[in-house]
């Protein structure tokens, strides 16, 4: 799963890596983040918030293609529609599935497969330092989010087992 989230900069980061998302009205940066289907991150980039999803979306998929050869199905939002799915499918071999919201839904709905990405933000905002974007740097802000994740992922590994009767 691939999709995005922006959050605000704080005074300290400078204005060269910080943008306006004029969708979310947001001043500051943005996370595109790819997770597997547990919702353990795969890949992190940021960038000013100004940046769009689908050309950020091209850098991304292109380091995680090379980095997780086995990868062959990616879900996205409306979002990512567009050139970004042939170019997918003919540059990286990656068959790009929007998950689309139905016309006739109302309201809150939860969406196949999109849930997961959401709970891995979810458990990014349960981190203080993530909660708003506190790096100088994008490094060392994307190494913040590998931090949270390692966390997390610690925590599950450490979580005793249910015995089996």
């Amino acid at each position: 799963m691939i999709d995005s989230q922006s959050i605000k900069a704080d005074a300290g980061v400078g204005s060269d890596s910080r943008g306006l998302d004029g969708g979310k009205l947001i001043n500051g940066r943005k996370r595109h983040v790819v997770v597997d289907t547990l919702g353990l991150l795969l890949a992190v980039m940021v960038t000013a918030a100004d940046m769009g999803d689908r050309a950020a979306a091209q850098v991304l998929l292109t380091q995680v293609t090379a980095a997780h050869h086995l990868l062959a199905l990616v879900w996205a939002d409306g979002g990512y529609t567009g050139s970004l799915v042939a170019y997918c499918l003919a540059a990286l071999a990656l068959v790009l599935a929007i998950v689309k919201r139905s016309d006739d839904m109302r309201g809150f709905v939860v969406l196949p497969k999109r849930w997961i990405v959401e709970r891995f933000f979810a458990h990014l905002m349960r981190s203080r330092r993530l909660v708003r974007d506190f790096e100088r740097s994008i490094a060392s802000a994307e190494a913040m989010v590998y931090w949270s994740m390692t966390m997390l992922m610690t925590r599950r590994v450490a979580r005793p087992r249910p015995s089996r009767a």
